[in-house]
């Protein structure tokens, strides 16, 4: 059983790193590939091959197989390293793709509703019940009402104004699900409401 565990946890983590990477840092600099801002990174099939391959094996129920040909996906993704890594990197689009990977890694549910339940970020709700991004308008207000009310601590204000700053350019771009994330961060960093009877 603790091998079963083991094996599991070997293939989900790699598989969990490449969704990340290719969602946040490959979304990133794919949206403004196709506007023909930056350098498309090209054909990545055979990163998704792997993965499906992957899928198959572990489906048999051969998971150190299926360990096996995860590793793979690592080697070829180091070997295919320059040729993925942007030429000249657009400083706002790394910024924004680590913050999203940040807001990944600190709440890795999806976006997605699971069960009519909204998705929550540093246990801020950012969707409603049925997935989809609140307005980020209101979220915005919900900060700026919070920061009117003092509840910035010195040490917190400059990075909330940071992903403030973030947020409303999100927002302003019509982007509600990465300006909700940032709001919801920079939410998640205000000091508690004191409750008096």
């Amino acid at each position: 059983m603790k091998q079963l565990l083991l094996a599991t946890a070997l293939i989900a983590l790699p598989v969990a790193v490449f969704s990340g990477v290719e969602h946040f840092v490959i979304g990133a600099t794919a949206a403004p590939a196709q506007q023909g801002a930056g350098p498309s990174l090209g054909d990545l099939s055979k990163f998704a091959a792997i993965v499906s391959d992957t899928q198959k094996i572990a489906a048999t129920g051969d998971l150190v197989a299926a360990e096996a040909r995860i590793t793979d996906l690592e080697t070829a993704w180091d070997d295919a390293e320059e040729e993925l890594r942007a030429k000249a990197p657009d400083p706002a689009g790394v910024e924004t793709a680590l913050s999203d990977l940040r807001a990944t890694l600190a709440d890795p549910t999806p976006f997605a509703a699971v069960g009519g339940a909204a998705q929550t970020l540093d246990g801020i709700a950012v969707t409603d019940a049925a997935g989809h991004p609140l307005p980020c308008e209101v979220m915005l207000s919900d900060l700026r009402d919070a920061l009117s009310a003092g509840r910035a601590s010195d040490t917190a204000r400059p990075q909330i104004a940071d992903l403030q700053s973030k947020a409303t350019e999100r927002c302003n771009a019509d982007d509600d699900r990465r300006a909700d994330a940032f709001s919801a961060q920079a939410l998640a960093l205000l000091t508690p409401t004191k409750v008096t009877r």
